[in-house]
């Protein structure tokens, strides 16, 4: 319970100095800097999981294909060993 309000008062704090910084304009400058490459890691960090979620898809896709493929051939060789069965009887 102590952590935890520790925690609290951290964040508090951390609001009422950011607060005071984004008064003065040197520290408002300063926040929007910051402000901006959050943004931008935070672009650049979607960005790359949409660029991964694309090629898990595609991955997915060859494998479901692939597979398809597979069960088509065993398949069409199971109707051919008893087409060849029944061809001998």
């Amino acid at each position: 319970m102590k952590n935890v309000l520790w925690f609290v008062l951290g964040i508090a704090g951390g609001f009422v100095v950011a607060h005071f910084v984004n008064k003065d304009p040197r520290g408002h400058e300063l926040l929007a800097e910051v402000d901006a490459r959050i943004s931008e890691f935070t672009d650049r960090i979607g960005e790359a999981y949409r660029d991964q979620e694309a090629q898990i898809a595609e991955l997915a896709e060859k494998a479901k294909d692939t597979a398809s493929d597979v069960v088509d051939a065993a398949r069409e060789a199971l109707t051919d060993a008893a087409d060849a069965v029944t061809d001998k009887d």
